[in-house]
């Protein structure tokens, strides 16, 4: 096989990435302290976003990489620029989080990078195998950075939890990519899966291999019945980790999704028919948001009530690709935009909680929360904003976000009992959001208020609270980026 040197042009943000990972990593052994590395991983963002935006501005069509094993075009470049940002944030206010809390290693930098370059292969992906590639880079730098706090026990188990339950989600990728190639005569690219998929549909085993897959992916991001290990990993791992994890991975996640259901399986009988993939993803939709929210109301814990909260998100997020099954004009540009708004919303929101605690009081309960804004109302006032966004509340980006995602839905009769679900999931959320609203505003403190300082955090807080607020005021630009994205298989 030939590369090309219009291939690596096309590839450069991923390449970039990978190769600034390891330098950092090689950087580390060598270098005294930890700030070169550090810079080195920064740097190596700023110049993957360089490269994404060179990318995005020039030629829009589809270019095929190896052999049809990956593909570069607008939707994997729109994603490409999320998760290189939410690494970059997760960059920025992690180091300051580990000085503060005394657990700095230098490999915590360079598996953020290997975790964002397994992701971006996962939205790039059009094979089966680079698919399991990416997707089995980004977890195995996940369970790492979730056990990267080595004195926190909750660390250690929650990464035992999300590497056991991840090994079997594995296997059933493997599993479902087996049934798959051995019932389409060989296939597994997305393109000759798609041209058998009519022919191979009344074959059980490949409804099989396709349902495994599916499996697979939505244990990525923890739809109900694959949620179990979001609570505890959320809570074991470094603030900045969660983060990652709620945005970075969750977005990778949910581009994977959308490209392999809109390539491989988009066959109306595979997606219509009477055990299709739509109707089965609609009912997960209802019991993840349902159960997500649910679950959410009864936590004291702040981190512990984001991860049921992500849950939540993973069901509104699915009822964008349920309307992606149906063929549902503007439905692809809508959960891209919820993408972004929800990647923004939780960064900002996950660099709260890990700069208001310090090493020997990190304030996870909403109760520690109380009387915040006597002292800190600017730090207060963003973590407001945040929470009403990740709530739908105007004029915030995850107003629209929903906003998008519901109305697209909307134009399918069949989904609207899915969107009113979903309306009235939001209106439950508001609660438990509010919880800390009113914690910060309407309590006394229960101690002084002493966020450690750090420019980093402030950078991410002020451009997270500016991003969502813009998305909620002038939204018609991202979209307008976003609907630049479309994979042309729906």
């Amino acid at each position: 096989m030939t590369i090309a040197a219009a291939q690596i042009v096309a590839l450069s943000p991923l390449l970039m990435i990978t190769g600034v990972g390891c330098l950092a990593l090689l950087l580390d052994t060598m270098a005294k302290g930890r700030a070169p590395a550090l810079w080195l991983a920064q740097l190596g963002c700023v110049a993957a976003l360089l490269a994404v935006a060179n990318q995005w501005m020039g030629s829009g069509s589809s270019q095929p990489i190896w052999s049809g094993m990956l593909i570069v075009d607008r939707m994997a470049l729109f994603l490409d620029g999320v998760l290189i940002i939410a690494a970059l944030a997760t960059l920025l206010v992690a180091a300051p989080f580990m000085r503060e809390h005394e657990f700095e290693h230098g490999e915590h930098y360079a598996l953020v990078l290997f975790a964002t370059a397994g992701g971006m292969t996962v939205v790039h992906a059009t094979h089966l195998l680079s698919l399991l590639i990416g997707i089995e880079t980004m977890s195995l730098a996940a369970y790492l950075l979730v056990a990267s706090w080595r004195r926190q026990p909750a660390g250690a188990e929650g990464a035992l939890k999300y590497l056991l339950l991840g090994a079997f989600a594995a296997g059933f990728l493997v599993y479902g990519t087996a049934l798959v190639y051995g019932t389409t005569g060989g296939e597994m690219s997305y393109a000759g899966i798609a041209a058998r998929a009519a022919r191979a549909a009344d074959n059980p085993l490949f409804i099989m291999g396709a349902y495994f897959l599916l499996t697979g992916m939505l244990f990525k991001i923890a739809a109900v019945p694959f949620h179990m290990w979001a609570p505890d990993a959320y809570e074991g791992a470094p603030t900045p980790v969660t983060g990652l994890m709620a945005s970075g991975i969750k977005v990778a996640a949910v581009g994977g999704l959308v490209r392999l259901l809109g390539s491989a399986f988009a066959n109306p009988g595979l997606a219509l028919g009477h055990a299709g993939w739509v109707r089965v993803l609609g009912g997960i939709a209802f019991a993840t948001m349902t159960w997500g929210n649910l679950a959410a109301l009864r936590q004291e814990n702040v981190k512990r009530m984001l991860a049921y909260s992500s849950i939540a998100h993973a069901g509104y997020l699915m009822i964008g690709l349920v309307a992606l099954g149906q063929k549902v004009d503007g439905a692809q540009p809508a959960l891209l935009v919820y993408l972004a708004a929800y990647a923004a919303t939780t960064l900002g929101v996950f660099t709260v909680v890990a700069w208001v605690g310090r090493r020997d009081d990190e304030r996870l309960l909403i109760r520690d929360w109380a009387g915040m804004a006597r002292t800190r109302p600017a730090v207060a006032l963003a973590m407001t904003v945040l929470l009403l966004s990740l709530a739908g509340v105007p004029p915030t980006g995850g107003f629209f976000g929903k906003f998008y995602v519901f109305r697209a839905a909307m134009q399918s009769p069949d989904l609207a009992w899915l969107v009113v679900a979903a309306v009235l999931n939001s209106l439950v959320s508001v609660y438990y959001y509010l919880r800390i609203v009113v914690a910060m505003y309407f309590r006394d403190p229960v101690r002084p208020w002493q966020p450690f300082p750090s420019v980093g955090m402030a950078i991410v807080l002020f451009v997270t609270v500016v991003v969502v607020l813009a998305l909620g005021v002038v939204p018609r630009p991202v979209v307008e980026l976003a609907a630049g994205g479309l994979v042309t298989h729906w």
